[in-house]
């Protein structure tokens, strides 16, 4: 298995520590074995020393197994922490395109049901490593009582186990379909906690996604996991009944075919009750490793960006002038909507305004503008110098954005990712009216049950806290009311200017493209700047231009 394979690969020699633990428990426990029946079967020593030398080997026993499954089990924690580990680490690392492609309700599963999958099966682990040492030891041991009874025996829990694999086979087939169904299942959740204004309003809605979406999702899944748990429960009452026709078969062969004498026979049947358990735990394990090898290989389904441990520090830019985009290009894979080529050049401290109607580029280009997207041709030069793609993060640093679908961090950072300047934080809590709104503790905001107008401002006031030379607005001022509105535009936007910031402003708001230094426009996907005339006439009805 892959899984196993990366885990011998990272902890080699954690590995070997425990499977080396595992055989000794393993020996101590034919040992154990062969106490019983030298000692009080064969020989039925009465000294008063027997009882504290076998209560001392179950003492030892006990400890050597319970020291070695513990070894292991934290061995499969240890593996599982980095494994969630170095998945956020490879989110974070993934191209925004790639990361809306998948989707955030396929992640959610794999963060939750694969890691979880994986979990559970590294917690069973020790008793699948438990069961097939202890097979092999005991095997010795009965070989050397008895080589004939050995090999009709091995033959019996040969077809035991391959009457168990044929079962566990089916459940691996079934826990394969049900990961696909879970992420079915996690989209229906995801629509309606997302959805629940709506799906209350519209009743209609409401039933139809219940009836037609989410029912047939959950049937599948409950046919599924129904078809794999008997499967499951099948392999492991064939077992357990299977071992115990062993025990009588043993017996069989010493009374009837004479092949052993009767403490020989004895002394099978409590070599072949000793393993039942093992074994049996040893086949309940199995279906949660093939489990795991499903979320695993689900996992590497997503195609992330290379694990990389270190968070790469940026070449920073502080004198720069002029930043310039030449003949850039972009189409989205799974549509034919393509954008450019564009040719853009932004001045140091510019106030820049974008127009345009729904689906005609505006928020690609945007997503072009800051990095987050890279071209599919053409190039972004800072004054003349072309930006690295392989270091995407020294030309995003100079970007701090509000976009439409904001999300709120708790943590005020600063310039590099210090704590940020109280001073400056103070300042714009006041300009963006939410001094009494936000309660600040260390630098960390601490209630944000606000309204979709506050929830801009506060994410306003986390961008001006980076302290970054370029901030990009998607539509900010349309969730502000009329007063504020005005105070964002005529006040706001000039104190940024008088910081030094460059601002680059999606917008609506003709009122206001006034205080522009240039307007621009973006129509099917191309891109041009609005001057004398044309200017003019979007500033006195930007709705009607962008009809």
């Amino acid at each position: 298995m892959q899984l196993l394979l990366l885990v011998w690969r990272q902890y080699r020699w954690p590995f070997i520590g425990v499977m080396a633990l595992s055989l000794v428990s393993a020996a101590l426990g034919i040992g154990l074995i062969a106490f019983i029946n030298v000692r009080l079967i064969e020989m039925v020593d009465t000294s008063l020393t027997v009882l504290p030398e076998f209560l001392g080997l179950l003492l030892l026993l006990m400890a050597v197994t319970l020291g070695s499954q513990l070894a292991l089990t934290a061995l499969g924690h240890h593996f599982v922490y980095r494994l969630r580990s170095e998945f956020i680490k490879r989110i974070l690392d993934t191209q925004v395109e790639r990361i809306e492609q998948l989707g955030s309700a396929s992640l959610l599963a794999g963060l939750t049901s694969d890691v979880r999958a994986i979990t559970i099966a590294f917690v069973r682990l020790p008793e699948l490593v438990q069961g097939i040492i202890l097979t092999f030891g005991s095997a010795a041991y009965l070989a050397w009582l008895s080589s004939k009874m050995l090999a009709v025996t091995t033959l019996w829990i040969v077809v035991t186990i391959w009457g168990g694999y044929l079962l566990v086979a089916r459940v691996y087939k079934h826990m394969a379909v049900l990961r696909e169904t879970e992420d079915k299942l996690y989209n229906d959740y995801q629509t309606v906690l997302e959805g629940r204004k709506e799906l209350t309003l519209n009743r209609e809605r409401a039933e139809h996604l219940f009836n037609n979406l989410y029912i047939p999702d959950a049937r599948e899944y409950r046919h599924h996991i129904i078809r794999a748990d008997t499967f499951h429960l099948s392999a492991v009452n064939w077992s357990n009944i299977m071992m115990l026709g062993a025990i009588g078969l043993v017996f069989w062969m010493a009374n009837s075919l004479g092949w052993a004498d009767t403490n020989v026979a004895a002394t099978y049947s409590l070599t072949l009750l000793f393993l039942r358990t093992p074994l049996l735990s040893a086949v309940g394990a199995l279906p949660t490793l093939l489990s795991a090898q499903v979320a695993f290989n689900k996992l590497n389904k997503f195609a992330l960006a290379p694990y990389r441990a270190e968070f790469p520090r940026p070449q920073r830019f502080p004198e720069w002038q002029r930043l310039e985009m030449r003949n850039v290009t972009f189409r989205y894979q799974d549509n034919n909507f393509a954008v450019g080529p564009i040719n853009l050049t932004l001045q140091r401290g510019e106030l820049l305004f974008l127009i345009g109607g729904n689906g005609s580029g505006k928020s690609t280009l945007a997503m072009l503008l800051t990095g987050l997207y890279q071209p599919l041709s053409g190039e972004i030069l800072l004054d003349g110098r072309p930006m690295s793609a392989k270091k995407p993060e020294d030309y995003r640093q100079l970007f701090s954005a509000v976009f439409t679908d904001v999300w709120l961090f708790e943590q005020l950072l600063g310039a590099q990712g210090e704590q940020a300047d109280p001073q400056l934080v103070a300042t714009w809590l006041a300009r963006l009216k939410m001094s009494d709104k936000l309660e600040l503790k260390d630098g960390r905001i601490l209630n944000l049950k606000l309204s979709k107008g506050q929830k801009k401002r506060v994410a306003l006031l986390l961008a001006l806290a980076e302290e970054r030379d370029i901030i990009l607005l998607d539509e900010w001022a349309a969730d502000q009311d009329p007063h504020f509105r005005r105070e964002f535009y005529q006040v706001l936007l000039p104190l940024m200017q008088e910081m030094g910031k460059t601002i680059f402003a999606i917008s609506h708001d003709d009122h206001y493209f006034v205080h522009a230094d240039r307007l621009l426009e973006m129509r099917n996907g191309q891109l041009t700047e609005l001057t004398g005339d044309e200017r003019v006439a979007a500033s006195r009805d930007a709705v009607a231009r962008t009809a």
